[in-house]
């Protein structure tokens, strides 16, 4: 009975297979099983190979295709490359230790290149490396005797017993390379299929160094795979051949004179103060003794305490001191006869010759007191200190993000970040050098007023009136301005110039401007201050665009100045006219070329709006207007609390919307030409407002941070870091073996680096240069003062 259950279960199973696999059969259409409800699978064949992944795209240069396309003696290479490349193709099949390590420094796509990668330069510290070890052998080869010799030129294979085919990294595969390797970095210009748009990329290789920047082309076009090589052009090639060698260079040798120079007069200057200190300070010990016994006598003559004739006597200061120009001691002489009989024991009044003082002025002691002093004059205005030194990290930071932007292998992190709003901080960074045109107007039009109102300015005049009078001033101020700023400027350039020379040749990435030739060709404009007047690409030291401007406008300035002494209607009106000419002719340039700083690179027109004086005039204007302000207010304004706080509002408003005002902002072509005109003068006024509230007395905390004791030296020696800084921003780049890689907390510490590094070297520049030629332009001019020790 239970048996007979079993046929009846297995043909029950067999029907519901059989019913289930013709109703299967029923459609062929799946979109008919779509139809019917049915979820339906769609095959796809993955077997299809009539696709190209992006790394066969940008397979450019591979030994494997290099050694099946090679062929000695057909191709255009010279003879000593061909043999070379010969055998470093039979080594890569050996894999001989240099071979392979020649392969390994050269570059090739990894990675990222829709991220933004497009340095695959390999390693030419390693590729120099294996350089050192075949230097290294032909030492020893030409120490040795023949039978060494004959050994190192032995077959590959004799050299190379023990070579492990299995393990590639052990150390008998060290081979010393037979002939000395050179690294090529290539710029080509890629197609491709996979990219949207033309884009350049940089690689670099390591082939024998017989070969020339004519062979390497060849050669590159056989390492590429045949869809590579269809999509590429090589734009250039840059080789180790006909190296720059600084030491046959004139400048070097300029430089290293001038360097030695400065070097010997800071040291004589060093140990002459510290002479003149320690002399006059013994006969300071004998005289204030001599003359404390005598004031003991004379008050037990006349039953007077010592206290009674004590703060009358003023003890000389070092001779450093004297230099700058410090409150200088003199004896008492008043008509109490009961200290006649101390004028016998007053110091000695000691006059320093012209020589002495010059000298004198590349003491390092007494430089860095100046640099170093906590204490401002009475005619400067404190406020200024801390505006400058925080323009002056703004403007490192811009700089840093433009340098790292330029080499980084993730170049498309740059959008992600843009796009945050307080990125805008950074993209606005142009608003910090308005700020250095702002303080440079203010300081040469409040300084020139109190000058003279002093009488200080007659010296320069001597009698002479009317418009003799005022080309003398005129001349004074300019000539002052010249020596004070370029010495300092032509030692800075001539560094640049040999740096970028030295980068140019040795570097794996290309220089961000061509100042390798632009200085040697084109350095007289920097001399001159003229070189905003140029195009940008035939500018030496590029951000030296400021100096250019801040130069002219100082020129232009001083005339409006000296005009204002005995024309100030007229002077007013010039600066008015040439404000409003400002304005007008930025907005047209802007609306011509249809600028949109909403959306625009900053630098986008830097030819035509950025670095020209006419669009950036503005602000210094401005600043001489307040200048003249805080002159005739002799800083001192009674203000309500009401006016306060809507000054600090109106300020705060302005400077914080030009920052972030535009972010995600979409302005029409009026507005943005009206954004461009305008925007530099705002931020001039709203630092007006900064300026008058502290130097008035209703700063608050904002006036005892600008103030404080502790920025002023580092604001003394903002010039030279400022021409400095991007030198060594340009150290950091071009130093490096690859690309930067972006990122939040390496650009910080990057920055942070840059700032500490530049400051240092301007102290160390201001110290030998700067400071020394301030104190003589002192020492030169007409207002004589007497050096009393």
């Amino acid at each position: 009975m239970k048996r007979s259950w079993i046929p009846v279960l297995f043909a029950f199973t067999f029907a519901f297979v059989s019913s289930a696999t013709s109703s299967s059969n029923v459609s062929q259409n799946p979109a008919e099983e779509l139809l019917a409800g049915h979820s339906v699978r769609i095959p796809v064949d993955i077997r299809d190979n009539n696709w190209t992944t992006i790394a066969e795209e940008l397979d450019i240069f591979n030994v494997r295709h290099l050694a099946n396309n090679w062929t000695e003696g057909r191709y255009p290479v010279q003879e000593e490359c061909a043999k070379d490349l010969t055998r470093y193709i039979q080594g890569l099949k050996r894999h001989e230790g240099w071979a392979l390590k020649a392969d390994d420094a050269s570059g090739r796509y990894t990675n990222s290149f829709f991220w933004g990668n497009s340095y695959y330069v390999g390693s030419s510290t390693e590729c120099a490396y294996i350089n050192e070890n075949y230097v290294k052998k032909m030492k020893e080869v030409a120490n040795a005797g023949t039978e060494e010799a004959a050994e190192f030129n032995a077959e590959p294979h004799k050299r190379n017993s023990g070579l492990s085919g299995n393990n590639l990294w052990t150390e008998s595969t060290v081979v010393k390379p037979p002939y000395k390797l050179g690294f090529y970095m290539m710029t080509i210009s890629i197609n491709a299929t996979v990219s949207p748009v033309t884009r350049t990329i940089y690689l670099g290789v390591c082939l024998p160094f017989s070969c020339t920047a004519s062979d390497v082309p060849v050669i590159a076009k056989l390492a590429a795979s045949e869809l590579a090589a269809n999509h590429s052009i090589i734009e250039k090639v840059r080789d180790q051949h006909d190296m720059y060698n600084m030491y046959e260079d004139p400048t070097f040798w300029a430089l290293t004179g001038i360097s030695i120079g400065v070097f010997v007069l800071m040291a004589i200057g060093s140990g002459y103060d510290v002479y003149v200190t320690r002399k006059y300070a013994r006969r300071n010990v004998i005289y204030d003794l001599e003359r404390h016994a005598k004031l003991e006598q004379l008050a037990g003559r006349n039953q007077k305490s010592l206290s009674a004739f004590q703060g009358k006597v003023y003890l000389p200061v070092p001779a450093a001191e004297a230099i700058i120009g410090a409150p200088q001691p003199l004896p008492v002489n008043n008509n109490n006869d009961h200290e006649g009989s101390l004028r016998s024991s007053t110091p000695e009044v000691y006059k320093f010759s012209v020589i002495e003082e010059l000298l004198l002025s590349f003491s390092v002691p007494a430089n860095v007191k100046i640099i170093c002093d906590g204490k401002v004059g009475g005619d400067t205005i404190s406020t200024i200190h801390g505006l400058r030194v925080i323009s002056m990290a703004w403007v490192i930071l811009g700089h840093t993000c433009i340098t790292a932007f330029k080499y980084a292998d993730n170049m498309e992190y740059r959008k992600v970040v843009e796009r945050k709003f307080l990125f805008q901080t950074i993209t606005n960074g142009a608003f910090s050098v308005d700020t250095f045109f702002f303080m440079g107007g203010l300081l040469v039009s409040f300084l020139f007023f109190r000058t003279n109102a002093k009488g200080d300015l007659k010296t320069l005049t001597q009698g002479t009136r009317g418009f003799v009078s005022g080309s003398l001033k005129f001349i004074g101020l300019l000539m002052y301005r010249f020596f004070r700023l370029t010495a300092t400027y032509m030692y800075v350039l001539g560094v640049v110039q040999i740096a970028m020379k030295w980068f140019h040749s040795n570097s794996v990435f290309e220089p961000p401007s061509a100042d390798h030739y632009n200085c040697p060709n084109y350095w007289w404009r920097n001399l001159l201050y003229i070189n905003t007047l140029f195009p940008v690409d035939q500018m030496c030291m590029i951000w030296s665009w400021y100096v250019a401007d801040d130069t002219q406008f100082y020129i232009v300035g001083a005339v409006i100045l000296v005009l204002a002494t005995n024309h100030f209607k007229i002077a007013t009106f010039a600066l008015t006219t040439l404000l409003l000419s400002s304005w007008l002719t930025t907005g047209y340039i802007a609306l011509v070329n249809n600028h949109m700083p909403s959306s625009d690179d900053p630098l986008a027109l830097f030819d035509k709006i950025y670095d020209k004086p006419w669009t950036r005039l503005g602000p210094y204007l401005i600043g001489m207007s307040m200048g003249y302000f805080l002159f005739k207010t002799d800083c001192k304004i009674k203000m309500t609390k009401t006016t306060i706080c809507v000054g600090w509002l109106l300020s705060s408003a302005s400077l914080l919307s030009l920052l972030y005002g535009l972010y995600e902002a979409d302005l029409s072509p009026l507005m943005a030409a009206a954004y461009s005109s305008l925007s530099h003068s705002i931020w001039a006024l709203g630092l007006s407002w900064i300026v008058i509230a502290c130097s008035t007395g209703y700063g608050g905390y904002v006036n005892s941070i600008l103030s404080a004791p502790i920025l002023y030296p580092v604001s003394r020696i903002t010039y030279c870091a400022y021409l400095i800084h991007p030198l060594v921003i340009r150290l950091t780049a071009l130093n490096l073996d690859s690309p930067f890689h972006l990122g939040n907390y390496t650009m910080a510490i990057t920055f942070l680096g840059q700032m500490v590094l530049s400051y240092v070297l301007a102290f160390i520049i201001s110290l030998s240069f700067e400071a020394p030629i301030v104190s003589m332009l002192k020492i030169l001019s007409p207002k004589k003062r007497k050096r009393i020790q």
